[in-house]
């Protein structure tokens, strides 16, 4: 009886080392990671605002001179078929450091309403700390089924060929 309840207490303390741990070292509160998160969120579903907000002055300009009728959130729709529905969320899948700057270039996953719940769509951002210690999207590329072949964080990241590359 004894050992029983050691081992179950063993469990315990093993599963509260594993929740905690896990709790400890989720992504999201990363700040950087928040903001690549909090752009594609607000880019997939229309809130211009908040989604240019995100983004670093010059990739701003970029989406005035490029995307339809200069908004980032045209961008986003003109990249997804219509047959995907709207965007549901986006999650944070990995992430590395930028090279000789204070930065992160991230990978995400977003869920559509249709056609793209279990693949997920791929999506890339550069987030690089600003001087004013805000954290800012400068690059992004992806919008497409992360069942494509392009779809990893290295070739989205350097591949002039992935599609929606901005800038």
């Amino acid at each position: 009886m004894k050992n029983r309840l050691t081992y179950l207490m063993a469990a315990v303390g093993a599963l509260a080392v594993v929740v905690v741990v896990t709790w400890l070292l989720v992504p999201d509160n990363v700040p950087a990671y928040e903001a690549a998160i909090a752009f594609a969120n607000a880019a997939g579903r229309g809130d211009d605002s908040t989604a240019m907000s995100l983004l670093s002055e010059e990739l701003q300009a970029w989406v005035r001179e490029n995307c339809r009728d200069g908004s980032v959130s045209a961008c986003v729709d003109d990249y997804t078929p219509e047959d995907w529905g709207g965007m549901l969320s986006t999650v944070f899948r990995r992430a590395q450091p930028v090279p000789g700057v204070e930065g992160f270039d991230v990978q995400l996953v977003a869920t559509y309403e249709d056609n793209q719940g279990f693949s997920g769509v791929c999506i890339y951002t550069q987030v690089l700390r600003q001087a004013d210690g805000s954290w800012r999207v400068t690059r992004w590329a992806g919008w497409f089924s992360c069942d494509a072949p392009n779809s990893g964080l290295s070739t989205l990241i350097s591949d002039p060929t992935v599609p929606n590359r901005a800038p």
